[in-house]
């Protein structure tokens, strides 16, 4: 196992977002794979929403991975391969890598970026395994970016209203509908954003919607009467930037669980990028179904033609997101990462920390099992007002669809 990295006296930037130590200083708990993942997870949400993040944050662990292979040995190459001399640093050109991506995709934080990159790279003694490792990192970093140059991301794509009526999504806040342009963006693992999309939103008329309609009527209503302290306090744990909250996760999981380079840039790189494609097709179903949020839903059950629901035009819901309802966003997020780490460990069993960041959140939250985890997000998401269950449902499946299908070529073969 290589020794983390070892610790540098100064402090170049304040952490923007998240927990821990701030951006270019080394935590001792680190490797070269984590810190790199922490200024990454700093940097890349800036102004950008949880989805697009994820996106960038595959692109930043498939360099980071690859430099890895070409250093470490004993992995097969993701994206780029690259030869690298013997004796290559594996810490230098994990962070030539991971800046360079950063720097080229997150544009707007180059500098800050920068002055962490030169920071760490003073830790490193110079001499020719330096100097190999940043040529390694370069080299991935190049070839990968050109790999991602035309992957969508970079896209202005409008957001065009279907026509409104029953069950058809329009804004629910002042604000342009986010990451339309997910529907568009080159998946890692796969061919088309479409490739797994899932069948639908359930039936306005069937009993199931009206079963789902009347559960987050009454405890995601802004001012619920039935929904608990307890309740409300879990929205409100899982209310941070998911980007941010699951990278922080995972990144101190591998940490906690003290797996060295080659391990970190496997699981991370795993869980990013399988994430990543669940993104782009959780979001092009999205944008496909189109189907309305709960605050119109239930403002407008009248024209629903379900006997089982019947309207509130003062119904607010007790959070506000701005793009469709159908899948959950944060089920198919919470489910890649959670099926991710299920495949990574062979078990349903492994115990995490989480902790959040956001106002009201209370303590961190300590878990046995991930599915513990998938059922408490589908009731925080029902309990905020955001969802119907089934769409909760239906991000978990299409997520664990397209990390099996990442799990079956890539990063574990």
């Amino acid at each position: 196992m290589r020794r983390p990295i070892r610790t540098v006296a100064a402090v170049v930037v304040l952490a923007v977002l998240g927990l821990g130590t701030p951006a270019g200083t080394a935590d001792p708990a680190e490797n070269s794979v984590t810190h790199w993942t922490r200024i990454a997870e700093q940097f890349i949400p800036i102004g950008r929403p949880p989805a697009s993040s994820e996106v960038l944050m595959g692109t930043v662990q498939a360099a980071i991975y690859d430099a890895v292979a070409a250093t470490e040995g004993g992995m097969k190459p993701f994206m780029a391969s690259v030869q690298a001399p013997p004796g290559a640093s594996t810490d230098a050109a994990v962070a030539t890598a991971a800046h360079d991506v950063l720097v080229a995709r997150v544009p707007l934080q180059s500098v800050p970026i920068t002055t962490a990159y030169d920071t760490f790279m003073a830790s490193i003694d110079d001499g020719q395994a330096k100097t190999d490792g940043q040529q390694v990192g370069t080299d991935v970093a190049d070839e990968i970016l050109l790999l991602r140059a035309d992957d969508g991301l970079g896209n202005v794509v409008p957001y065009v209203q279907p026509t409104p009526g029953p069950g058809v999504f329009e804004p629910v806040a002042p604000s342009t509908p986010v990451d339309v342009v997910l529907t568009q963006v080159q998946p890692f693992t796969f061919d088309s954003p479409s490739t797994f999309r899932p069948n639908g939103p359930t039936s306005l008329l069937s009993g199931e919607y009206a079963a789902d309609f009347n559960e987050v009527k009454a405890y995601g209503r802004s001012d619920s009467a039935v929904r608990t302290p307890e309740q409300t306090q879990t929205v409100l744990f899982w209310a941070e930037n998911t980007f941010v909250q699951w990278s922080r996760t995972v990144r101190l999981l591998a940490e906690e669980r003290e797996l060295d380079v080659r391990e970190s840039a496997r699981l991370l790189g795993f869980v990013h990028v399988a994430t990543a494609d669940a993104m782009i097709t959780c979001f092009e179903a999205k944008y496909y179904f189109s189907f309305w949020r709960p605050f119109h839903a239930i403002r407008r059950a009248d024209t629903d033609g379900n006997r089982g629901t019947t309207p509130d035009p003062t119904w607010t819901s007790f959070l506000v997101v701005n793009h469709p309802e159908y899948p959950s966003g944060h089920s198919c997020f919470t489910g890649a990462v959670t099926e991710a780490l299920k495949i990574y460990f062979g078990a349903d069993a492994v115990p995490l920390t989480i902790s959040s960041t956001f106002a009201g959140a209370g303590p961190s939250r300590t878990y046995a099992l991930l599915g513990d985890i998938r059922a408490e997000v589908a009731d925080a998401r029902v309990w905020a007002g955001l969802h119907f269950r089934n769409s909760m449902q239906e991000g978990y499946k299409l997520a664990r669809k397209v990390v099996r299908n990442a799990a079956s070529h890539d990063f574990l073969t």
